[in-house]
């Protein structure tokens, strides 16, 4: 089997994930719409290129090259990560790029991704504790807002802690539903 087809199978076995946690926490548009750009030229042939099964394909362009291409046009087309929500600063650090807080219904989505994605690169070794152990390597020092990283590690926690289930049960009450009201609140 070729790795353009392996690499469709991923993605759509990841999007397939992703669309599952979303119709759970009421994002069904999100759901329907997560990724679609991981099947333009500009992410797919690279995906194809650099497919190797247990980790995304942009991490080895960027060993390969010294950055993704592809990860530059997918982070520019998807709201629901953190990087999408970097702009220039005309307060604190003038010209300098500074976070901003992400909408709920992102968030939400983003957990939704990480979970995904971690289920599809863990394999049978997943756990609930995986997405918070993921973000553990690296994600914790990024460049997300406080509110929104705040948002994120209670999410995690709650699903290492607790599971899916209880865990989805409050994204859907305190994100999905709440953000026309004002958003979560700690």
């Amino acid at each position: 089997m070729g790795k353009a087809w392996k690499h469709f199978k991923t993605i759509t076995y990841h999007k397939y994930l992703v669309a599952c946690g979303c119709f759970k926490v009421g994002l069904y548009r999100q759901g329907i719409l997560h990724d679609m750009s991981k099947y333009s030229p500009a992410e797919f042939l690279v995906g194809a290129k650099y497919f190797q099964g247990d980790r995304s394909p942009n991490n080895a362009e960027r060993e390969a090259i010294g950055y993704s291409g592809a990860w530059l046009h997918h982070k520019g087309r998807n709201r629901h990560h953190y990087e999408y929500w970097i702009d220039y600063s005309t307060h604190a650090n003038p010209g300098g790029m500074v976070p901003v807080p992400m909408p709920d219904k992102y968030i939400a989505e983003m957990i939704m991704d990480r979970i995904a994605a971690s289920k599809v690169y863990k394999g049978k070794e997943y756990t609930d504790k995986a997405a918070l152990e993921y973000y553990y390597q690296g994600t914790d020092k990024a460049p997300l807002h406080e509110r929104t990283r705040a948002i994120l590690e209670h999410y995690l926690k709650m699903l290492a802690e607790k599971g899916e289930d209880k865990t989805f049960s409050c994204i859907r009450k305190e994100l999905v539903k709440h953000e026309r009201k004002g958003g979560w609140e700690e």
